[in-house]
């Protein structure tokens, strides 16, 4: 490695429902970081939280081969002082030289503040907001709780555990029907990707929603299904602190919704960049996801999600979500809403990589 340049370690897989996700979304930045600028390594994690400086090449990552080529077992030691990344070769550890962790990862223990949290004791800057706010951001609960204090426009919801499902299911379905006309939309409080998501239109459909959103968190959320555009904004902090947000992008997924299979397995959406949608309805997203942004503590970078529901002849704002590592893949949503406004992929990674915090 050149001594003169930052050293950085991207980080990828993931014990996670979003591991392909992740090997994806790595292989483009890889492809176009600043290679003059930054020293590259590259630390795999399986998806059974295995982790190992992979010395291979982009191809392996991507067809998910990178275990059986050129790995060493990798430790991370979180001591204050010498904390960091440590690799096993002909017997004995090393360490790795790292200035900066860029996690290209997605999903549980990546990006709810497992990871932002170790890497904070390691004292070690990574890109991307820090525990605190990846934590609250991926519970999906916890960002509508926080957020209506604030006089945002969400869809109605309600928060179950599923031990109280289990236990309780005549209890919790009446509850729910009370509250909410069908469809709904059912999905895990702590997920990504809409990995878990489905939609369900009667009793029966709900109850297997909720089964499958069960599996992946304990807390699964019942939405009101709103009929609306899915428009997402794409948020990218400043060395000054300010925010600079893209203009808006528009996913129409087609027939059902944006599920996983439509995202990543096949090219049944379409998007269009920029938007369909009023001027003014625009700038009231940017203003709500300004404030988003900055409510919830996030730093580095950031997609937020909303519907544009048709009402009074108007267009309705309604918050959907917020994801603090949005995918990166090349049909991915974030860079190509960057792109649009001027800033192209090589200039984001770095200048993510250069605004990066422990």
């Amino acid at each position: 490695m050149n001594s003169e340049k930052q050293h950085v370690c991207l980080l990828f897989g993931g014990k996670s429902s979003e591991y392909k996700v992740s090997l994806r979304s790595v292989a483009s930045v890889l492809r176009n970081i600043d290679r003059e600028r930054y020293d590259v390594s590259t630390v795999g994690i399986t998806s059974d939280g295995v982790w190992y400086l992979f010395c291979g090449g982009i191809d392996e990552i991507e067809s998910d081969t990178w275990t059986s080529g050129k790995i060493y077992p990798l430790a991370v030691d979180p001591a204050s002082g010498r904390g960091g990344f440590y690799y096993k070769e002909d017997g004995s550890y090393k360490k790795l030289p790292v200035d900066t962790v860029f996690p290209v990862v997605h999903g549980k223990y990546c990006e709810d503040g497992t990871l932002q949290g170790m890497l904070s004791m390691c004292g070690i800057p990574y890109v991307g907001s820090g525990c605190a706010a990846s934590a609250v951001s991926m519970d999906k609960t916890m960002t509508k709780l926080i957020l209506s204090n604030y006089e945002i426009p969400q869809a109605n919801a309600l928060s179950i555990d599923a031990r109280e499902l289990a236990s309780a299911e005549d209890d919790v379905i009446s509850r729910i029907e009370n509250m909410l006309p069908y469809p709904v939309f059912v999905k895990p409080s702590s997920s990504g990707s809409s990995v878990g998501a489905s939609k369900a239109r009667d009793r029966e459909e709900l109850l297997r929603a909720m089964a499958e959103a069960s599996k992946i968190d304990r807390k699964i959320l019942v939405e009101e299904y709103i009929i609306g555009r899915e428009v997402e904004i794409a948020a990218l902090e400043n060395p000054d602190g300010t925010v600079t947000l893209s203009c808006c992008g528009e996913i129409d997924p087609g027939e059902g919704f944006y599920d996983y299979e439509t995202k990543y397995e096949n090219d049944n959406a379409k998007y269009y960049i920029p938007a369909h949608i009023m001027p003014e309805t625009e700038l009231r997203i940017k203003e709500t996801a300004s404030l988003i942004f900055s409510v919830l503590g996030c730093r580095g970078f950031s997609r937020i999600d909303f519907f544009v529901r048709d009402f009074k002849g108007t267009e309705q704002v309604i918050f959907n979500e917020i994801n603090t590592l949005p995918g990166f893949t090349s049909i991915s949503m974030y860079p190509q809403l960057m792109e649009k406004i001027g800033i192209g992929y090589k200039e984001l990674i770095t200048r993510l990589i250069e605004a990066a915090g422990v």
